[in-house]
């Protein structure tokens, strides 16, 4: 199927219009809690949506509700389903490691007679984003980050153990987790971006590049492209073109599936402002090997082979069935152990030459729920179906939520349906109550304090870091934001007036598209909140 992305960049449009002052909104605060959301929600801008509404207290005591238990899509609020999960059921203080494995006969005076394998496990953080997270201020951007540091410092270990010649491939190997690579119902329409990104067993950089387009020094010219990083991997096809200063700037990228040659088309103008996207890395086993070739190539490591990935193969009847088949008791996996370690043997021409230790899992949830990772969530899907049915689906993995979320918390299965973790699919469906039960059974937990942190707060980091900037929301506000096309969620903790803490889900569908307007009722309805005594 062909793919074919329209980018239009507007520069120097003038708007003639008088000046005027921003009307306020109107106040309800005079109104029960339930009339402020009714009248909010009922203002010309938002009316035609679908709102849900659910407030409770901190023990699930009702406060509020708005078709509560009506079904939305719930976007990114998915995330907070799939790592309450984790937490409850995962090993959060467990390490991944990520290995070069040496799979052949090794002559010693440094030659390698076969292939080496970089073998991944599922770290979602095998790239160069630091953990544990950093806030990045409202207003500022985060410094650069070297992606591929930690396939820099693989080499450097393959190095030291003295390998300098490799007589076969370097493979990429992500066979741990079955060729699942998008969710049921994850838009083709995404799949070009780094949100729509592939899942896999060895995620490099969050399987994404970047990539900026830059306009050339004379009229007619062609554009340049810089790519980060800098790997070879996808080659462009330029056909766009320089054009004068202050012209329309307009672009066209387009990428065929399967293909790595990205075509652009249209129309930079000089001295405008580069175009910069990030996009998705669709073969991430092998373009993993192929950084991991560069690398060692670079070190003077000579590599007579090519690069390949080794899948394990995957189908799936009914994702639904398998999601929702019944679970009677949760049992551990005796292949949980391979998340740890992979297993090699010196009679069986395997060897461990390096490895990495990626971070403690439990510093992957505050970076999935801070900054809205679906790739981190769609790997706590499949780590969750691979630590208790030796399967790392989506579908396993969903159905360990589902015998979680039902068994343990108590939530009706019929509030509920996920198709991936993340909630980028367009079949995903929750009920607003449903997050609020979540939100206060995790109040009563050991690690629901650590998972209230992990949430942005309201005018200080993550999604929330340019919402509710000033008193009295600004640091009272823990909730997690979600955002997909015509549907918006927030769901989370907010501190009140009172000193009490209240729990939250406003969820909307069918908003008008464009518009932020749904987005300011949003907050508006939990300032109402906070105003609760």
């Amino acid at each position: 199927m062909f793919r074919k992305l329209s980018v239009a960049i507007a520069l120097g449009i003038a708007l003639c219009a008088h000046a005027q002052t921003p009307t306020a909104p109107p106040s309800y605060a005079d109104l029960p809690l339930a009339e402020q959301i009714t009248r909010i929600t009922s203002e010309p801008g938002v009316v035609r949506a679908h709102w849900g509404v659910s407030v409770t207290r901190l023990d699930g005591t009702p406060v509020a509700a708005m078709n509560d238990g009506q079904l939305f899509q719930p976007a990114s609020n998915a995330k907070l389903f799939t790592t309450a999960a984790a937490m409850a059921l995962l090993p959060m203080d467990d390490h991944l490691k990520t290995q070069v494995i040496a799979s052949g006969n090794y002559y010693g005076k440094g030659t390698l007679d076969g292939n080496l394998v970089l073998k991944g496990v599922g770290d979602a953080n095998f790239s160069g984003r630091p953990v544990p997270f950093v806030r990045v201020p409202a207003g500022t951007t985060a410094p650069h980050r070297d992606e591929l540091r930690y396939i820099d410092e693989l080499a450097d270990k393959v190095k030291a153990a003295g390998i300098t010649q490799i007589k076969g491939d370097i493979v990429g190997d992500d066979s741990l987790f079955p060729n699942d690579l998008y969710p049921a119902d994850w838009s083709i329409d995404d799949s070009p971006w780094y949100y729509g990104a592939p899942i896999n067993a060895l995620m490099i950089a969050d399987n994404a590049f970047n990539l900026k387009v830059l306009p050339g020094a004379a009229i007619g010219s062609k554009p340049t492209v810089v790519m980060d990083p800098a790997l070879p991997f996808y080659t462009v096809d330029m056909q766009a073109t320089t054009t004068t200063k202050g012209g329309e700037s307009a672009l066209d990228i387009q990428r065929s599936m399967g293909s790595r040659v990205i075509r652009i088309y249209g129309t930079l103008a000089i001295g405008s402002a580069p175009y910069s996207q990030d996009m998705s890395i669709a073969e991430p086993a092998e373009y993993a090997a192929a950084a991991l070739k560069a690398a060692l190539e670079a070190r003077g490591v000579l590599v007579s082979g090519t690069t390949t990935a080794k899948h394990s193969s995957f189908y799936e009847t009914s994702f639904t069935r398998h999601s929702t088949e019944p679970v009677n008791n949760l049992t551990l996996s005796p292949r949980r152990k391979v998340l740890l370690a992979a297993p090699t043997c010196s009679d069986c021409g395997t060897r461990v030459l390096a490895e990495h230790v990626g971070p403690l899992l439990r510093d992957d949830i505050t970076i999935t729920n801070k900054t809205s990772e679906n790739q981190h969530a769609e790997l706590f899907l499949r780590q969750l179906g691979f630590y208790y049915f030796g399967s790392g689906t989506s579908a396993q993995g969903a159905r360990v939520v589902r015998y979680f979320l039902t068994k343990t918390v108590g939530i009706d299965g019929d509030d509920f349906l996920f198709f991936d973790g993340s909630g980028l699919s367009g079949h995903d469906l929750v009920t607003p109550r449903a997050a609020t039960k979540l939100l206060a059974y995790a109040a009563t937990q050991p690690w629901g304090a650590f998972w209230k942190d992990s949430f942005p707060v309201g005018g200080e980091d993550g999604t929330l870091r340019a919402r509710f900037p000033a008193a009295p929301l600004k640091d009272h506000v823990f909730a997690k934001t979600g955002t997909l096309s015509e549907a918006r969620g927030l769901s989370g903790y907010v501190d009140c007036a009172s000193g009490q803490t209240l729990i939250f889900s406003i969820m909307v569908n069918a908003h008008t598209p464009r518009t932020s307007d749904d987005q300011k009722a949003m907050d508006r309805i939990v300032a109402a909140i906070a105003a609760t005594n």
